[in-house]
């Protein structure tokens, strides 16, 4: 090959490769900067504003889990927004939703109703429902473990006596479920400490949201026996939900929009439960203890009252009914019967030593 066409193709490839190493460092200086654009946060600005975390129907008791602290714009703060570092977060606690607030929207002070106020437990209540207080104690209270806010089920415990042999009836059944608990006491906010860690208190009354026939049944019940709480699990009222939905009991009509569909299932999860529930009697825990209910004593084999009060078999021979005002005395045939009979047939009003003071007297064949 000529030496000058080696030369000039030994240049060219040294200019090729220079080319590609300078388009080389110009592609990685230009892409250095857009990835690290890419990378970099975006840095949101402005005060953080009270919103609730979760949808918060009419009536709902404001706890901790229910709202919390969002940045939020600036320019679109109003000055009816709870803002961080301005507001009084432990006293906004136990205050109630004046009216329904979506997940994420920002509470106004508007929108809530705090103890003391006018219409405070009224707007506690949903539509149609009323307010009931029972009195519990530190065992018919669940310990004190029961707050505004809970869902409990109630049991009604009580002693049934059926006049008849054997020992009374002992019972215990769950008579409502899911009751939603207003206030305790006279409190509708949970007590906490200065550790934010909530007390435990005994509790003397507990007021319950009910609807009016399920009112009716509280105010019955305290006078047949002995009310007691049980706490509901979280969980339950989701499950119990999703139960009717599929029972066919809670429909959800097609076509709704999302917040009307979370509202109808929020109503439906809050109701309670007027069915009948679980019983559970002496039987069941005890063998010593009766299943079911006494045999009352029978009109038509009345007993004989025997000397000091004591009760003795009915009589199944013949036997003289002897009658004083409203009282009647059941008599066997014999020698005090067979006088009485005399002393009548004779026009006697008495029969001598034995049955004194008888104003009638029929005698029964046997």
């Amino acid at each position: 090959m000529d030496r000058k066409k080696l030369v000039l193709l030994l240049g060219a490839l040294v200019v090729a490769i220079g080319t590609a190493l300078v388009a080389r460092s110009m592609f990685a200086g230009a892409s250095a900067p857009q990835a690290a654009a890419a990378i970099a946060p975006v840095q949101q600005e402005g005060p953080k504003v009270l919103v609730a975390k979760r949808a918060l129907p009419l009536g709902t008791i404001i706890t901790a889990d229910a709202v919390g602290y969002q940045l939020w714009p600036k320019e679109l703060v109003q000055d009816a927004y709870f803002v961080d570092g301005e507001a009084d977060m432990s006293k906004l606690l136990g205050t109630v939703v004046r009216y329904p607030i979506t997940a994420g929207e920002p509470v106004t002070q508007g929108a809530l109703v705090a103890p003391g106020d006018r219409g405070f437990l009224a707007a506690a209540l949903g539509p149609g429902m009323r307010a009931i207080t029972i009195p519990v104690s530190e065992k018919t209270g669940v310990g004190g473990f029961v707050f505004p806010g809970d869902h409990v089920d109630m049991m009604l415990t009580q002693t049934i006596s059926g006049g008849g042999e054997g020992g009374n009836l002992n019972t215990t059944e769950t008579i409502l479920r899911n009751l939603r608990v207003l206030a305790t006491d006279q409190k509708t906010e949970t007590k906490t400490d200065e550790d934010g860690k909530t007390v435990v208190q005994a509790v003397r009354t507990v007021t319950l949201e009910a609807t009016p026939k399920v009112a009716e049944k509280i105010a019955v019940a305290q006078t047949i026996g002995t009310l007691s709480l049980s706490l509901r699990s979280l969980a339950d009222s989701q499950s119990d939900l999703d139960r009717a939905i599929a029972q066919g009991t809670v429909k959800v009509p097609d076509g709704l929009s999302k917040q009307a569909e979370d509202k109808l299932l929020n109503q439906a999860s809050a109701r309670s439960d007027n069915g009948p529930g679980s019983f559970v009697t002496g039987g069941d825990v005890s063998r010593f203890q009766r299943r079911t209910v006494p045999a009352p004593t029978s009109p038509s084999t009345p007993e004989m009252a025997a000397p000091g009060g004591s009760s003795a078999p009915a009589h199944t021979g013949p036997a003289v009914r002897v009658f004083r005002g409203q009282a009647v005395t059941v008599q066997p045939v014999g020698n005090a019967a067979k006088g009485l009979v005399d002393a009548q047939a004779n026009g006697v009003g008495r029969a001598a030593g034995t049955v004194s003071g008888a104003t009638a007297a029929s005698m029964i064949a046997g």
